[in-house]
């Protein structure tokens, strides 16, 4: 499944359109690496987004086309959740 639609049909991000424009942006990295919206993920894979000043690593743990919202999470496990320094 490509990176773009994975982060939109897990929930991670709202939009496929916005999922794209962040990938595009080097705002993700998948297993260390910066990668672009149409990345073939793999169950396993860990995924780093950058949200403006916060880092959310997840890892895959599922891969499918659709689901229902309250099932969205169970795509995932959230590794790590941490804020980004600021130097001034």
């Amino acid at each position: 499944m490509r990176l773009d639609k994975f982060l939109k049909v897990s929930r991670i991000i709202k939009r496929r359109t916005l999922s794209k424009e962040i990938s595009q942006s080097e705002r993700v990295k998948v297993n260390g690496k910066v990668a672009k919206p149409s990345t073939k993920l793999n169950v396993g894979d860990l995924i780093e987004i950058e949200f403006g000043r916060t880092i959310l690593t997840v890892k895959v743990k599922l891969l499918k086309e659709h689901v229902l919202k309250d099932e969205s999470t169970m795509l995932y496990d959230i590794v790590d959740e941490k804020r980004k320094e600021v130097n001034e």
